[in-house]
């Protein structure tokens, strides 16, 4: 219990504290790439995108690329499934996506709740984070149900 409360505050206080984006220009590609190459449970297919540069926090967006990443991952290994991240530049913005083909979302109306969580061991704050830090850049993040298996992350920023 004592270890549960612990973990519970520690993600409060990370979720209590996100600090304003320090902007830098940043290559979307490289870190996607980079991020993506993190993850060593499951091989993370690349689709390459366009050579793109943002003005963002580029510590915020790791963190945030780690989190759907992670979670794309965790849900493709339940099916022995696949996860694929890539980037476009559209007019208005650029998007980032990752798509697994895990079993998809069960309850997407709690998907961004602070501190809801269906993993044994989860705090519940990487989607919570994750939205506050796509927002905090004028930017959103979305999560939907595919066509076919799994689910897509889309992470919209301005250019």
């Amino acid at each position: 219990r004592a270890e549960s409360l612990s973990r519970f505050m520690q993600a409060y206080a990370r979720l209590a504290r996100l600090p304003p984006p320090q902007k830098e220009s940043v290559d979307l590609g490289e870190l996607v790439r980079r991020v993506a190459s993190l993850e060593t449970r499951i091989a993370v297919r690349v689709v390459p995108g366009p050579e793109v540069t943002i003005e963002a926090d580029a510590a915020q967006l790791e963190q945030l690329l780690i989190n759907i990443l992670h979670n794309g991952a965790e849900a493709s290994l339940e099916t022995a499934g696949t996860v694929t991240t890539g980037w476009r530049d559209m007019a208005e913005c650029v998007e980032v996506f990752v798509r697994d083909t895990g079993p998809g979302i069960m309850n997407p109306t709690n998907l961004f709740v602070p501190f809801f969580t269906t993993k044994p061991g989860g705090s519940g704050i990487g989607l919570a984070l994750s939205r506050q830090i796509a927002e905090a850049h004028g930017g959103s993040l979305t999560l939907a149900n595919r066509a076919g298996p799994g689910c897509e992350a889309l992470l919209r920023l301005p250019k």
